[in-house]
């Protein structure tokens, strides 16, 4: 790995030249003046006028235009570094409203008054961002849906309504466009260095974010239009997300980090700086800086291992705009693009470092129900003044426990034993994944476990007023529902822990509750899921929040109507309801259970859908949607609009009847597996 120690930079010598070089080769100078007014108006004839396009399409001449635009950066940045705090603020402050965050164009405008390189590459990165964000609340002013990717929207007719198209290319000159100085993408993906990023770049987007803020207030006057700014994205139940204690990050533990990081093979020494600048964020309590500066380093150090494991140094830099950069997606994928198996795992020292390692990057970065730190922030949709310090614990850990792996070899084994090291090696080592839609589905079936099991609990008028409710004297249905769910759990028996399992009440509530904690513990493998997994994985999930909702009705109707009756203030029919929906709820507890216990026991053995036939395959999709139609017929029938509870035990029984059938011909993922 001593890679680490001669990488001079990650720029492909195309990029490297375009925002190392290019900016400068004008010796040309401009007077402030003609550039903006004394009042801090922007004169955007004269900037862009210096866009120029190519003679053949009239697309924007990306080299010619970052070539004439240097030096009207420049003297934007010395114009900058001449203006006080209060003059700057005075000027420009309330053309900044329209980002609905001032306070960080302020922050910019201080940084470049000293120009650490560390600190432009974290605020233009911040600013970036925020710009997106801002620019997306702009073009919800005519449209919907704003797209995804920044390239997109600058390329947006809605945004050239309101800005001029020649405006938008001017942008995309900056950031947006590959072929441009694409100034966002190289920074948030870990490819720049803190030097390799012009200060006067930054000064100049600070320029044209006023610039549009003033464009934008006279459109808003001539249409009458409001400009509305969309919530941020807050991270609900941060606890689930507390893979690292944030006991173990303390003073001692950062010190040997910065340790660590003088020393580790996963860090480029290049790169040292933005490390060491992510350490002292967190440790002033600037947990946004933190995370903002560590994500990129995280991406190019496994970046340096992917492309040294898997043999193509050539995807270690920066790529060309025809083709794609060597990201954290393709990284954790199961196999190259040429089909090859990728090798970054091998070097994740043992199979269950390198699966939790993996497994903790697709849940913080990936997967879709998960925090997706990266993309919330790299797009704007996080309020960084509110940054939950949770979370960059668990990316500081994180980082650590790579540092740590990386080490040089005499290193290493002390680092590991560290009083402080070691808690976080274990922490890293034993990660499961928690936002995989595998460990969704098991933290739904517990949950709704937990929703039936207060059943019993709630009260009830006595079995008295039940049986003498005419129709209903000497019902057996229930009964019969209920052997045939004890037949079904007869008939997987042999499929299921035999801990967990009676023959004398298999439908207890006691056994099955055991039953599927037990099988909810057992480990399922998360990572490189194809598409038939997560094909079923949707429908078993739908089975599950249906059944939970179906819980949550009948103990919402249940505590309503004991009230009402304790007052007497239901009508006749309303009372003789009430009963029929107490005699229903004897069979639908233990159908409900049983639904549990078949969509675990398939989750426990979903990989295997993939050895299916494509006709068997849709065969049994076919099963799972007429399981998913049960129940959401039950969530209808139960609801307080529809009150039919006596429609159910028809329903259940045919849906029972199903069941049988497809469990009979042993098509079920579990018996599959014998």
């Amino acid at each position: 790995m001593a890679l680490s120690e001669s990488v001079t930079t990650c720029l492909s010598p195309a990029v490297h030249y375009m925002i190392c070089k290019l900016g400068f080769e004008s010796k040309d100078t401009y007077d402030i003046s003609n550039i903006m007014s004394e009042n801090g108006e922007v004169c955007w004839q004269a900037v862009t006028e210096h866009v120029c396009y190519l003679a053949s399409d009239q697309s924007v001449d990306y080299i010619k235009s970052i070539r004439s635009l240097g030096p009207v950066c420049e003297s934007v940045h010395l114009h900058f570094k001449s203006l006080t705090k209060e003059q700057f603020v005075v000027q420009y402050a309330l053309w900044f409203h329209w980002t609905n965050y001032t306070e960080l164009f302020l922050e910019v405008f201080d940084v470049l008054q000293f120009a650490q390189t560390t600190e432009v590459a974290l605020v233009l990165m911040k600013l970036t961002s925020c710009l997106e964000r801002a620019l997306g609340d702009v073009y919800l002013l005519i449209d919907k849906d704003c797209p995804f990717l920044l390239r997109d929207l600058l390329a947006s007719e809605q945004l050239a309504v309101v800005f001029g198209q020649v405006v938008m290319d001017v942008l995309k000159v900056f950031i947006g466009s590959p072929y441009g100085l694409n100034l966002r993408n190289v920074l948030w993906h870990g490819f720049a260095s803190p030097q390799e990023i012009p200060a006067k770049y930054c000064a100049m987007l600070l320029f044209l974010t006023a610039g549009l803020g003033q464009l934008l207030k006279t459109y808003l006057l001539q249409t009458k239009r409001i400009l509305a700014h969309r919530p941020y994205v807050t991270f609900i139940s941060l606890e689930e997300l507390n893979a690292f204690p944030g006991k173990y990050l303390n003073y001692e533990a950062l010190s040997v980090a910065e340790e660590l990081v003088q020393m580790s093979n996963f860090v480029l020494k290049t790169m040292l700086p933005f490390w060491m600048a992510a350490f002292t964020a967190f440790k002033e309590s600037r947990y946004a800086d933190c995370v903002i500066l560590l994500l990129p380093q995280l991406e190019v150090g496994l970046r340096l291992l992917f492309t040294t494991t898997n043999k193509c140094p050539n995807r270690f830099l920066t790529a060309e705009p025809s083709a794609l950069y060597t990201t954290f997606d393709e990284m954790l994928t199961k196999h190259l693009e040429n089909e090859e198996i990728n090798q970054l795992p091998t070097v994740l020292e043992e199979p269950a470092m390198a699966s939790a390692l993996k497994e903790f990057l697709w849940d913080f970065l990936n997967h879709q129900e998960g925090p997706r730190i990266r993309d919330h922030l790299s797009h704007g949709e996080i309020n960084l003044k509110a940054f939950p310090r949770e979370i960059a614990n668990q990316i500081v850990a994180f980082a650590i426990t790579l540092l740590c792996r990386f080490s040089d070899e005499e290193d290493v084994v002390a680092f590991k034993e560290h009083l402080v090291i070691k808690p976080l090696m274990n922490c890293a080592s034993c990660y499961r994944s928690r936002f995989h839609p595998i460990s969704l589905l098991k933290k739904q079936v517990l949950e709704c476990v937990k929703s039936i099991h207060l059943w019993p609990e709630l009260p009830t008028v006595s079995e008295e007023h039940i049986q003498a409710i005419k129709g209903l004297e000497g019902n057996t249905e229930a009964s019969t529902l209920i052997l045939k769910m004890a037949e079904i759990l007869s008939q997987l028996q042999r499929y299921l822990p035999q801990n967990c399992y009676s023959s004398d009440d298999p439908i207890s509530t006691v056994v099955t509750e055991r039953l599927l904690i037990e099988l909810c513990g057992m480990h399922t493998c998360t990572l490189y899921s194809p598409r038939p997994v997560l094909e079923v994985l949707v429908v078993l999930r739908k089975i599950s929040t249906q059944c939970h909702q179906v819980s949550e009705q009948v103990i919402a109707s249940i505590k309503l109507r004991y009230e009402q009756w304790m007052k007497k203030t239901l009508r006749s029919r309303q009372r003789h309801n009430y009963l029929r929906m107490l005699n229903s709820i004897k069979f639908l507890s233990p159908v409900l259970r049983l639904i549990l216990v078949l969509i675990t026991l398939e989750l426990v053995n979903v990989h295997l859908v993939c050895k299916k036939n494509p006709f068997d395959y849709q065969q049994y999709l076919k099963f799972l949607k007429s399981v998913l139609q049960y129940t959401e017929n039950l969530v209808t029938y139960t609801s307080p609009e529809k009150n039919k509870w006596d429609e159910t035990i028809q329903l259940t029984n045919k849906a029972l009847i199903k069941i049988r059938k497809f469990s009979d011909r042993k098509l079920t993922l579990i018996q599959s597996a014998t």
